[in-house]
């Protein structure tokens, strides 16, 4: 006697196993071409699994029972692209994808774009580059015009009292990058003279630290010439982090408070990309960058979510987004492993004046101070 349950057909059984395995081969291979220093990133394995679409598994669901492949209405994609792009990361429709997963010189496709900012894709990404060491020693006068800007007198504000012990840590591991206004240079098409040892990075994070203790958070601003101290060990720009590595944990072994730590920085991409002007106002666009090798990945990465998520509600396009870069993009840990609240904020390009990069900075203060304080109320509700 006949069984009237559907039995599929032997076929369907072993294209549902070979289609099984060449999804796990696919996982396994592209985590395993992470590695780097004898070291696995085995989030990469969990990546490659999530971001495979629900339709993949609906599908290899109907090889066994085709009730299942009711639910897609004839919408599945090629099963093979599906498959093939979330494993190894290639576009069918983009031959640059595949040309930036092999050549050095396109790493850039290595980055991953956690959370897209208007106007955000892969050819306007933030890099690491750098003039030679004689030309990032180079000092220059800060242009008047921008000299003013900064010293506008705004110390009628009254001092607020500060609301948490926690202080953040703000420290510049490229303190040479620098913006052409300052220097007056403006609109010079050689990007390479946004570099200098005196007029540089540094001034933002002075006015970030100022800016948070007027939101009752405490701030630490380090403004060590990252140059003169490679120049003094005889290395070269590569070393950088090694540098500001040892200045964090020197700050962090000194001052128990220091809870936070801003690594701030200036991408090397022109004005178009960096700029935005928001009820009026002209802001220096930011980025969230975070180490992909770092141990503490996923808590950096929460961190500049929150962050993103608040600046993108209260300043609407002034942020690019978040990207997490690895070792083959950079150096991929950026001492985020030294602290549980670390980030690393690009703060406009090679073009932004002093007033755009003002405006930005009370705008970080704002919703950096909030996140710091809002962490404070919760952590202490539960003890």
């Amino acid at each position: 006697m006949k069984s009237s349950g559907y039995e599929p057909p032997f076929i369907s059984r072993i294209a549902f196993m070979f289609f099984f395995m060449v999804i796990i081969c696919f996982a396994v291979a592209s985590s395993i071409s992470s590695i780097k220093k004898d070291s696995i990133h085995f989030r990469q394995f969990d990546i490659n699994i999530r971001s495979l679409p629900n339709e993949v598994f609906v599908q290899l669901l109907e090889f066994e029972n085709g009730y299942f492949g009711q639910s897609l209405n004839g919408e599945l994609e090629s099963f093979t692209k599906m498959v093939v792009e979330s494993t190894l990361q290639f576009n069918y429709g983009d031959l640059r994808s595949f040309f930036g997963n092999e050549l050095p010189g396109l790493s850039m496709y290595h980055t991953e774009i956690l959370i897209p900012g208007e106007g955000t894709d892969f050819t306007n990404l933030p890099y690491e580059s750098a003039p030679p060491l004689d030309v990032l020693l180079q000092e220059r006068e800060m242009a008047q015009q921008e000299l003013e800007e900064l010293n506008k007198d705004d110390s009628k504000t009254p001092p607020v009292n500060l609301v948490t012990d926690k202080k953040v840590l703000i420290y510049h591991t490229h303190s040479y990058e620098s913006y052409l206004p300052l220097l007056g240079l403006t609109g010079d098409p050689d990007m390479d003279k946004s570099a200098d040892s005196k007029t540089n990075i540094t001034l933002v994070g002075e006015l970030l630290g100022s800016e948070l203790k007027k939101h009752g958070v405490g701030a630490v601003v380090d403004t060590t010439n990252i140059g003169q101290e490679l120049k003094k060990k005889g290395w070269g720009t590569p070393k950088a982090y090694a540098v500001s590595r040892g200045i964090v944990q020197s700050a962090m072994a000194s001052d128990s408070e220091i809870d936070f730590l801003i690594d701030i920085h200036r991408d090397g991409v022109r004005k178009d990309l960096t700029t935005v002007s928001i009820n009026n106002k002209p802001y220096a666009r930011v980025f969230f960058v975070v180490g992909k090798a770092s141990r503490n990945f996923e808590k950096s990465y929460a961190l500049a979510e929150s962050l993103d998520t608040a600046i993108k509600s209260q300043f609407p396009g002034i942020s690019r987004g978040v990207i997490a870069k690895g070792l083959d993009q950079g150096n991929g840990v950026y001492n985020q492993d030294l602290a549980e609240n670390s980030i690393l904020i690009e703060v406009g390009g090679v073009d932004n004046d002093m007033k755009e990069l003002k405006n930005t900075v009370e705008a970080l203060a704002k919703v950096i101070s909030e996140h710091i304080i809002d962490a404070e109320k919760v952590n202490s509700s539960h003890e």
